[in-house]
């Protein structure tokens, strides 16, 4: 996409929607991101409203300072890719004995290139494809993430990967998705499971740790 053609009406949905996601998983949101949306909402009320002719001389295109951000971005994001690119060739130079840690799949990528907005991507992708519906109380609070980190190691136990979404086949409820998830990661951040990905686009896939494999 060209960053002087932005949709704003669009970007500014998909933005909003994945910091209400992020709220109610309870993640914490840093400043920048809601000083992000407030900026959207101003620059998309403005594109919406027709402008006085003071103000358009004054101000011009309100999509302005939002290209220039990006452009701003997209010199770091360079800057950075250029730094990765030497420190991967010192690497080749200077080569490191191979870790005790298990190998990659072959074009793996390791979690921390995939970001938590991944996870939350294939999180939305699963809640779409369940109706939003009301569950009685009693069984919101029977539901907890203990729970739900024991069923995933249930599920992960006799075999050594899963895609991400065969985890959730058997959810019914919004709310259960939403347990399940925050399971998921707790149990990637006590190192009992890693995910990767194929590619950018690729199913995610959840594959067990030695640390889970010694307690099976």
């Amino acid at each position: 996409m060209n960053v002087y053609d932005i949709p704003i009406a669009l970007i500014t949905q998909q933005y909003l929607e994945t910091l209400d996601l992020m709220k109610s998983l309870n993640l914490s949101i840093a400043g920048e991101f809601l000083v992000m949306a407030a900026t959207l909402i101003h620059i998309k009320s403005k594109t919406l409203l027709p402008p006085s002719e003071t103000e358009e001389e004054e101000e011009g295109d309100p999509r302005e300072e939002l290209v220039a951000r990006l452009l701003e971005y997209q010199k770091f994001k360079d800057a950075a890719e250029r730094f990765e690119e030497r420190e991967n060739l010192w690497r080749e130079i200077f080569r490191r004995e191979p870790s005790l840690s298990p190998e990659l799949l072959p074009e793996e990528v390791p979690l921390v290139d995939l970001s938590l907005y991944s996870l939350l991507d294939a999180l939305k992708g699963v809640l779409a494809r369940i109706p939003d519906k009301r569950v009685l109380q009693v069984t919101i609070d029977e539901l907890t993430v203990k729970d739900r980190m024991q069923f995933v190691i249930d599920q992960m136990e006799p075999v050594e990967s899963s895609l991400f979404d065969d985890l959730f086949k058997e959810v019914k409820t919004r709310h259960a998705v939403v347990v399940t998830f925050l399971a998921l990661l707790e149990l990637i951040r006590l190192g009992l499971l890693r995910v990767v990905q194929g590619d950018a686009c690729g199913p995610l896939r959840l594959f067990k740790t030695k640390n889970l494999s010694g307690e099976a």
